[in-house]
């Protein structure tokens, strides 16, 4: 493990206790229980998402995704003292952000194809190397841009079936499907920049039990604009989108304990494939052409965007603790 590396856990881990040990193989294997978590808890909104408004699913997510992260963090030793912050506003500005990608991409679920619309969301992180050029003054040279152009390029081609014309019968559903799933894309890349302020004095765990609490406060503000009663079956489905979702972050969270970021992140990608075969098995989705063409050109260029910070030490571990394409 780098020095950078290093440093950045022991900001994280009880005095005296060192929790980070060198085994990339647990790292991985964690990596991508994550990804089947989070792609399970994706099915059961797109199971339900016709039937219930988006801000009664962001709750739902938000609000059952916090138990299992409370039960692990008790279970570690953590206090509730880990929920103390100097930063409050930080964190309310990163739910608003957050919570916002999470509504736009449970919006998108409902209009897209699960394998579009995570080959779509996978833009965020090229969009955020944007954004930190811009927002952060982080020097970008040539290589990134290449990148993020030729990333750029396969998010054309996929949006292209469904932002030219109209997709006969669709009546303009997947376009606006495809929309929602780039502004969350660009939502989540702004949540990243924000992530990455705050964990320059915040605990991993404070970042993601207070954007849990602060989703959950905000999507209940919702409630008096359509929100329906499940039934039982429903109810038990709303339930488990949360578990999973808390679930996958707990996994994501540690994964980045055993292994380097450029060891882990690219196994990121293997969602696309859980997506596709979940998006065949269950809601009978075949990608088209233009997702597969398009989605090699945004994973390809991901993953050497990933292998150029690690070349040029930058480690964005902290970020993708918290805030992964296709989860909020």
């Amino acid at each position: 493990m780098s020095v950078r590396s290093a440093d950045a856990s022991s900001q994280e881990r009880p005095a005296g206790q060192d929790l980070n040990r060198h085994n990339p193989k647990l790292g991985i294997a964690l990596k991508i229980g994550a990804t089947l978590a989070f792609t399970v808890m994706v099915v059961l909104i797109k199971l339900v998402a016709d039937r219930y408004p988006v801000g009664e699913l962001v709750f739902a997510r938000s609000l059952f995704g916090l138990v299992p992260v409370l039960i692990m963090g008790l279970w570690q030793g953590e206090s509730l003292s880990v929920v103390k912050t100097a930063r409050p506003l930080g964190h309310i500005g990163r739910a608003i952000v957050g919570g916002s990608a999470m509504a736009l991409w449970f919006a998108a679920l409902a209009r897209l194809p699960l394998p579009d619309a995570t080959a779509i969301n996978f833009s965020a992180p090229l969009i955020m190397v944007a954004l930190a050029a811009l927002l952060l003054g982080e020097r970008v040279r040539v290589y990134r841009w290449t990148a993020v152009g030729i990333g750029f390029c396969g998010i054309l081609i996929i949006l292209s079936p469904h932002l030219g014309a109209a997709v006969p019968g669709s009546d303009g559903v997947n376009g606006l499907g495809a929309a929602f799933a780039f502004g969350s894309a660009c939502m989540m890349a702004l949540a990243m920049i924000q992530v990455r302020r705050l964990t320059s004095t915040e605990r991993t765990t404070t970042i993601v039990i207070w954007f849990a609490g602060v989703s959950s406060v905000l999507a209940l503000l919702t409630a008096p604009f359509g929100w329906v009663m499940p039934n039982a079956e429903d109810a038990l489905i709303l339930v488990a989108v949360g578990l999973f979702g808390g679930i996958g972050q707990i996994l994501m969270t540690h994964c980045y304990r055993f292994a380097e970021a450029s060891t882990i992140a690219p196994f990121e990608y293997t969602t696309m494939l859980w997506t596709v075969i979940a998006g065949w098995l269950v809601f009978a989705e075949v990608p088209t052409i233009e997702v597969i063409i398009g989605a090699c050109f945004v994973i390809g260029a991901g993953v050497f965007v990933i292998f150029r910070e690690q070349a040029l030490g930058l480690d964005r571990s902290k970020e993708r603790r918290t805030v992964t394409p296709s989860k909020a």
